[in-house]
């Protein structure tokens, strides 16, 4: 069964938010990950029963280079 497609919508920009924030030494980029991050944070809040916070505490989980799983 395919997964839909807002959970891809979502995954894509939280990988990226989570690589940039591993290797980025700049404040300004780290922000912009930052922000990168909680869109995918809210994607995720929109189709699921949990709030953006907890979102981006269980993202804030996972650090490093994204990997598939």
């Amino acid at each position: 069964m395919k997964k839909p497609n807002w959970i891809e919508w979502a995954r894509s920009p939280q990988a990226i938010s989570q690589t940039g924030l591993h290797f980025s030494e700049d404040v300004y980029d780290q922000d912009r990950y930052r922000q990168i991050g909680k869109v995918a944070a809210e994607i995720i809040a929109h189709h699921t029963n949990l709030s953006d916070q907890k979102v981006l505490e269980l993202n804030a989980s996972e650090f490093g280079y994204a990997t598939p799983k």
